[in-house]
């Protein structure tokens, strides 16, 4: 009896070792949409009241790890049974992210009202609407990242048996969320921090020097997020084509893949953005009495 526990004992051991060894390497070769990840989702969660930051941010975490709970075992059924809807669907979301990542370029050129982070300043009821459809819009774009990952990291452990592939994928899932959104936490809340120092140093000294340069440098670090944000969507989009794509993954070879991923990332992109113009004008002549 006791020489069947530790064999079964032994087993799990070989089992998690095997899974450390597999997520480790399906960490690596997600890093770099991870890095996208966190830029894109930091943008996302940025231009909130103070007070409705950590709300906001768990319900896009909330909404994250749903959106994994529900990729992750169609990810492996799909990828046993039909494995080519997996590149549409890849290719699919590629369109959205280009779209989003064009959206805000010519949004910043053309329409560009106001200087500065928008911000939702109170609770009224239109305020809670804007609120709830940013959630809402920062939860699909998780949504299009989450398969990227999922599908990345499952690639990574095909070889491996279907026990190993399972607990490698929702580990790597499961740090994507945890990490990148507890990143993005310590990132909103840097001025709150700043403000705690300030009050706790009273006013002098190294900590008063350090609370004031976490306030000043929440703005400027939230600029450059959206920028990023929106070169990772492209860049995200761009290697989405590029990759599952066999035309596209063969032009010009003399390029480098980043900025084919940009150009493809762009070119899509400015696609979708008109044919979604072409759809509201067209739906609004529809929509109009005649």
């Amino acid at each position: 009896m006791a020489s069947g526990v530790f064999a079964v004992l032994d087993d799990i051991a070989a089992l998690m070792d095997d899974v450390s060894v597999a997520s480790k390497i399906a960490t690596r070769k997600t890093a770099a949409i991870l890095g996208d990840d966190l830029a894109v989702n930091a943008e996302k969660a940025t231009g909130f009241l103070s007070s409705r930051e950590l709300p906001v941010l768990w319900a896009i975490t909330k909404g994250s790890l749903l959106n994994k709970l529900i990729i992750i075992p169609i990810g492996f059924l799909l990828s046993s049974f039909l494995p080519i809807t997996i590149k549409i669907i890849l290719v699919l979301g590629g369109f959205y992210l280009a779209y989003e990542g064009m959206e805000k370029i010519i949004e910043y050129i053309f329409h560009r009202n106001k200087k500065g982070v928008e911000v939702i300043k109170d609770n009224n009821r239109s305020n809670q609407v804007e609120e709830k459809l940013k959630i809402k819009s920062a939860i699909t774009t998780d949504f299009i990242l989450s398969i990227e990952i999922v599908i990345l990291a499952l690639g990574s452990v095909l070889e491996a048996p279907l026990g190993v592939q399972i607990l490698t994928v929702c580990i790597v899932a499961f740090l994507a969320t945890v990490g990148v959104y507890g990143v993005v936490a310590l990132i909103v809340r840097m001025d709150d921090a700043g403000y705690k120092l300030i009050k706790k140093s009273g006013s002098t000294g190294f900590m008063n020097a350090i609370g004031e340069l976490l306030v000043k440098s929440l703005p400027i670090v939230i600029r450059i997020l959206g920028i990023v944000g929106t070169i990772a969507l492209l860049l995200v989009s761009g290697g989405i084509f590029l990759h599952n794509i066999p035309f596209l993954h063969d032009f010009m070879v003399n390029i480098p893949d980043m900025l084919k991923s940009i150009i493809f990332g762009v070119i899509a992109g400015s696609f979708a953005v008109g044919l979604m113009i072409i759809i509201k004008k067209y739906w609004s002549l529809l929509r109009k009495p005649t």
